[in-house]
C-alpha cells in the first residue's frame, strides 16, 4: 500500500475512534496517593471507586485511576496524561493539598473540571473549572473553635504539617476565632514533614507554652504523631483534630493516646447516631453498610465517603450537560461544568451540595459533626 492510502486510512480509524468516544460513556479520571505517606487515607479513596454504580446520570461510565505517590510533581504529570491520553470529562483528585493544588492549572488549562478531594484555596483566575468536594476547613474549624469557646480555651499550641495544609488549617483557625470573637491566643506554632518520625522537640516547645488546648493540622497516620509525643511528655490537656484524621488507621496508630481526641467530620462517620429527621442518615448509612460489607465491620471510612460524594456531583450534573453535547468532547466538559454549578440539594454522605459560579464548593453546617474519642472509635459529640 503506498503512503498515501496508508495515511488516510489511519486518519479515517482515528476519526472513527474519536467519532465513538464522543457517543460513548463518561470518563472519569481518578488521581489518588495510594503509596506514600499519604497512602493510609489515600486507599480509602481508591477501595470506593470499586463500590460507585457503572452509571453516572443514566449514562455508561468508564473510571481511570492513577496513583500519585503522595508527590504533587507526579499528580500535575498524571493530570496531564489524564487530559491529553485519556480524553476524560473530569478528574477527581487528588488527595492530598498539595497535590490537588498542582491539578488545578491542568484543570484551567484543558478546561476540564476538576473535583479535589483535599480541601484547597482555590485562585479566582481557576474558579470556573476547579470544585472542592471535602467541607472547607473553615466551615469546619468553627465548630472547632465553638467548643474551645463553650469550655474556656484561652490559649492554644499549634503543630501542622509543613506544607500547604498546616497553612490552611492555622489560617482557617485564626479566620474563625475571629469571625466567632473567641479571644483565644496562639501560643505556640509548630511543624512537622508528613514523613518525619519524631516530633518531640516540637512537641517540648509546645508544652512550655502551658496551652489550654492543642491543634493538629495534620491527616492520616502521620496525624497521630503529635499526639503520641504529647501523651509519652505528660499532657493531658484538650486535644483538636482536623476532619483529615478521621481514619481507622489513625485510631490503630494513635491507641490510648488518642483516647478524648476531637474532631469536625462529615456525617458519615457516625451516620446512626445521627437523628432520624436529619436528610443525611439514609445515604450516609447505606454507604457504611456497603463500604463494610466489602472491607470488613467497623471499617467505614471518612474518605471513602468523599469519593461518593464526588460521584453524586458528576451524576447530578450529567444529564444536564449530555442535552448540549456528548461526553469526550470540549463542549461536554464545559456543560457538565455549568451544570455542576446548577444542580441543587444534591445529597451525598457528607453534605448536600448547592455548587454555583461563585461557590464550588456547595456545603453547609449540615455537612459537619464534632466527635470523640471514645473507647477507641468517633463517637458524636451532643
Amino acid at each position: 500500500m503506498s503512503r498515501a492510502p496508508l495515511l488516510a486510512l489511519c486518519a479515517a480509524a482515528l476519526l472513527a475512534l474519536a467519532g465513538a468516544r464522543a457517543h460513548a460513556q463518561v470518563k472519569v479520571g481518578f488521581i489518588l496517593a495510594t503509596t506514600g505517606p499519604n497512602a493510609s487515607i489515600g486507599v480509602h479513596y481508591h477501595n470506593a471507586i470499586g463500590l460507585l454504580p457503572k452509571t453516572l446520570g443514566g449514562q455508561p461510565a468508564e473510571y481511570v485511576f492513577l496513583d500519585d505517590q503522595s508527590d504533587a510533581t507526579v499528580a500535575v504529570r498524571e493530570a496531564r496524561r489524564l487530559t491529553q491520553e485519556d480524553h476524560v470529562d473530569a478528574i477527581v483528585g487528588s488527595t492530598s493539598t498539595p497535590s490537588s493544588q498542582g491539578i488545578i492549572e491542568v484543570a484551567a488549562e484543558t478546561g476540564t473540571p476538576q473535583l479535589a478531594m483535599a480541601p484547597i484555596v482555590i485562585p479566582p483566575d481557576k474558579l470556573p473549572w476547579v470544585f472542592s468536594i471535602p467541607q472547607p476547613v473553615p466551615l469546619m474549624l468553627e465548630a472547632v473553635v465553638e467548643d474551645m469557646k463553650k469550655n474556656g480555651v484561652k490559649t492554644v499550641a499549634y503543630i501542622g504539617f509543613s506544607d500547604a495544609w498546616g497553612d490552611v488549617v492555622l489560617k482557617g483557625f485564626e479566620a474563625d476565632d475571629r469571625k466567632l470573637n473567641a479571644g483565644i491566643k496562639l501560643v505556640a506554632n509548630e511543624r512537622y514533614a508528613r514523613n518525619d518520625t519524631s516530633v518531640r522537640p516540637q512537641v517540648i516547645k509546645m508544652i512550655a507554652a502551658n496551652p489550654d488546648a492543642v491543634l493538629i493540622g495534620a491527616s492520616g497516620t502521620p496525624g497521630a504523631l503529635p499526639q503520641l509525643a504529647l501523651y509519652d511528655s505528660g499532657y493531658r490537656g484538650r486535644v483538636y483534630h482536623t476532619h483529615g484524621a478521621i481514619n481507622r488507621e489513625f485510631l490503630r496508630v494513635g491507641g490510648k493516646a488518642v483516647e478524648g481526641a476531637m474532631a469536625p467530620t462529615g456525617p458519615l462517620i457516625v451516620a446512626e447516631q445521627l437523628s432520624p429527621d436529619n436528610p443525611i442518615k439514609k445515604v450516609a448509612t447505606d454507604f457504611d453498610n456497603t463500604y463494610e460489607a466489602v472491607y470488613g465491620k467497623d471499617n467505614r471510612n471518612a474518605f471513602a465517603g468523599y469519593t461518593y460524594d464526588a460521584w453524586a456531583v458528576i451524576n447530578a450534573a450529567v444529564p444536564a450537560a449530555m442535552q448540549k453535547a456528548k461526553p469526550g468532547t470540549p463542549e461536554f466538559r464545559r456543560a457538565l461544568r455549568d451544570a455542576m454549578e446548577t444542580e441543587k440539594n444534591v445529597v451525598g454522605v457528607h453534605g448536600i451540595y448547592n455548587m454555583s459560579r461563585e461557590d464550588h464548593s456547595g456545603t453547609d453546617a449540615r455537612a459537619r459533626v464534632m466527635v470523640k474519642v471514645v473507647n477507641g472509635n468517633w463517637v458524636l459529640m451532643q
